[in-house]
Order: C-alpha cells, then sequence, then structure tokens
C-alpha cells in the first residue's frame, strides 16, 4: 500500500476506553485500588445525566471510563445482560472527527454516531462513531482545544475528598487485541486495512499459537505511525475448547479480550498490583531454566521473575517482558496484560505456548477445557 495512502486517517493516540458495567461505582473502586487509575470526572443525575452514572479514570496516558445504567431498559442493560461487563468503546484520539468518520463510511463502515459537538464552560469536543466487532464501537474524539477534565458533562473529581489512588506505574496503551468468530479474523483484517487504513504487522498460524489442547490464529494491525495496535483472534480447530472459543461463548460473541497496558518498570508494577490483590496467570517455574538461553542477556533478574511469573521474550531489535493477569470482571473474558518492551516490537511470540497452558490450567479450573 503506497505512504500516502496509510494517512488519510491520522491518529494521535487512543484516546479512552469505556466499559459498559454493571456497577459503575465499584468497578471505578476495583480500577482505583487495585489498579493504581485516578477518578478525574464523573457524570451522573448530579451533573445532569438522567439515564446513567459515568465515571473517568486516568493513569500516565491511558484513561478508561466504566458507564453503567441507571435503568432496567435500553441498549446499555442490554449490553450488560448479553456480555456481562465489557468494553462498548475504543475512542481514538483524530485531528478532525468529521473528516475521519467520512472516510470510514465513505469506505465502507457502518456509521453509528454522526459527527456531534458537544460543549461546556473549557470548550468543545466533537466526536464520531462506527460499528466494529460484534457491539463493540470505535469513537473518533477531537479535543484539540478542550480545557476540562474529560468530557463535557462531565464534572472534575480532583476537587474533592482526598483520593486513595497510588499509580502502579502503568503509562500508556500499547494494544487492544478483539476476539472474532471462527472464520472472521480476514474479514476484519480487510476492514481496518480498507476502512482504518492500517497495515498488518505481523501473522501467527494456528502452528505458532498451539498445545496439545487447542490453538488459536492471529493478526495484528497498526495504523501508519506504528503506535495504534490491534491485534484480532480467531480461534483454531483443536482436540478441546481454546481461550478464544472460552471468550465468545461467555461474551456470547465477538469484543475486546485484553488490553495491554505499558510500564517502565515490570517488576515494580507487578509486584505492586499483586500486593494490592490482583492475580495474574502463573508460570512454571521450569520455563525459567533455561530462558537466558533462549532471549540472551537481560538486565533484569531472573529471580525475580520466576517469583513474579513474568514472561521474557526478544525479537532482532530487543526483547520484552510481559504478564497477564486473571479476568478483570466475572465472566472468563476481559483481562489485562502488563508489558515492558526493551526494544521489541513483537507481542511475546516465544510465549505463546507457556501462555496457553497457563490459560488451560485456568480453563480447567472454570471446567471450560
Amino acid at each position: 500500500m503506497a505512504e500516502q495512502e496509510h494517512d488519510f486517517m491520522p491518529i494521535q493516540n487512543y484516546d479512552y476506553l469505556e466499559f459498559y458495567v454493571g456497577d459503575a461505582r465499584q468497578a471505578a473502586y476495583y480500577l482505583e485500588h487495585g489498579w493504581g487509575f485516578v477518578p478525574i470526572a464523573y457524570a451522573g443525575l448530579e451533573t445532569g445525566v438522567r439515564d446513567r452514572a459515568s465515571y473517568a479514570l486516568e493513569q500516565g496516558n491511558v484513561r478508561l471510563v466504566v458507564t453503567s445504567p441507571l435503568g432496567p431498559e435500553g441498549e446499555m442493560s442490554e449490553h450488560i445482560k448479553l456480555h456481562g461487563d465489557g468494553v462498548k468503546y475504543i475512542a481514538l484520539r483524530v485531528d478532525d472527527a468529521t473528516q475521519a468518520y467520512r472516510e470510514a463510511t465513505k469506505r465502507g463502515a457502518t456509521g453509528t454516531m454522526e459527527p456531534t459537538s458537544s460543549k461546556d464552560d473549557y470548550g468543545m469536543v466533537k466526536r464520531a462513531a462506527i460499528q466494529l466487532y460484534g457491539d463493540t464501537e470505535m469513537v473518533f474524539v477531537e479535543r484539540q482545544d478542550y480545557k476540562g477534565s474529560f468530557l463535557p458533562g462531565y464534572r472534575p473529581l480532583a476537587s474533592s475528598l482526598p483520593r486513595r489512588a497510588r499509580p502502579a506505574g502503568l503509562a500508556a496503551i500499547d494494544h487492544v487485541v478483539g476476539n472474532v468468530e471462527l472464520g472472521k479474523m480476514n474479514e476484519w483484517v480487510a476492514f481496518f486495512e480498507r476502512v482504518l487504513g492500517f497495515t498488518q504487522l505481523v501473522h501467527f498460524d494456528d502452528r505458532a499459537i498451539s498445545t496439545e489442547y487447542s490453538a488459536l490464529m492471529s493478526k495484528v494491525m497498526q495504523n501508519g505511525s506504528g503506535r495504534i495496535k490491534f491485534p484480532i483472534n480467531e480461534p483454531a480447530p483443536g482436540r478441546k475448547k481454546s481461550q478464544i472459543e472460552e471468550y465468545l461463548d461467555f461474551y456470547r460473541g465477538p469484543g475486546v479480550q485484553h488490553i495491554a497496558l505499558n510500564t517502565d518498570d515490570i517488576v515494580t508494577t507487578v509486584r505492586e498490583l499483586m500486593g494490592r490483590g490482583i492475580e495474574f496467570l502463573k508460570t512454571p517455574s521450569t520455563y525459567y531454566d533455561d530462558v537466558l538461553e533462549r532471549v540472551g542477556n537481560i538486565t533484569e533478574n531472573v529471580k525475580d521473575l520466576a517469583e513474579l511469573g513474568i514472561l521474557v521474550d526478544h525479537d532482532d531489535e530487543g526483547y520484552l517482558l510481559q504478564i497477564f493477569s486473571k479476568p478483570i470482571v466475572s465472566r472468563p473474558t476481559v483481562f489485562f496484560e502488563v508489558i515492558e518492551r526493551k526494544g521489541a516490537r513483537g507481542f511475546g511470540e516465544g510465549n505463546f505456548k507457556a501462555l496457553f497452558e497457563a490459560l488451560e490450567r485456568e480453563q480447567e479450573l472454570r471446567g471450560n477445557l
């Protein structure tokens, strides 16, 4: 694809991810006290919003929003009833939301919200949205001149009671992973190419990502700058049920499987999170017996990595460290990844087997393997 075509939709960064949840106040408390996100803004009855309550939380350049309906009727309640707590909106910051929407819909995207401006004393924000996989939507956010805490309709929380959040060192969103049905991965790869001008960074087939029991296929899409990455997974036939199938069964369709969050010091971050009760997938101690032979020299102490269960992988440009949380909601669906990149641009393909086996142990405990 020609270079100039990459830029028909320049994207600055991730703006926010919004979850629809059963109880926004409790979800915000969990993200604050468990993961170190600072509540920055609130919308609800007290701000003139009659149908929902929303909390926006921030850590580094990561912004998460948790939203709950205030009644049993409507699309939001139906979404939670069907999917449980999950990501509804992936919001991307753009220079021009109208232009982004126009380009996306011209190339075949289904629009779900036409460009809409909202204003308050701090300025104006313009947003537009298109349909993504399942019930997930992608939002284009234009907010260059907005000086408020989050969005019009929200009131800042910084001036209220002293906050208890202690940031854990999470700095940015590295990538957002979507799970889609068997046979649909290439459709969504084509969608990202055609509608958003993304290119395929890497492709893993079921030979690369498999264990004795299960497998998946994955393609990683990225935008022109390489900053925005969307891996897309689909299940592959295996002897038993894969983690992707388990997700699709319990989420009742495609959606966001996990959000990878960057840190500059994964050992400190994971130790801090574990101290707050956050649970991660366990890695067998034998994984560390030959880890240095596999990845070469690293600056971290292997004993620390083994104690915490942090995985290591490398590519031609360096290495990375990563760890995956257990599901952060009641259903075995959405989870977080914590990742530190030391030059590597990959996704831990050398860890896929160890990761899958850890996931399968959890699936077995849930009776879902």
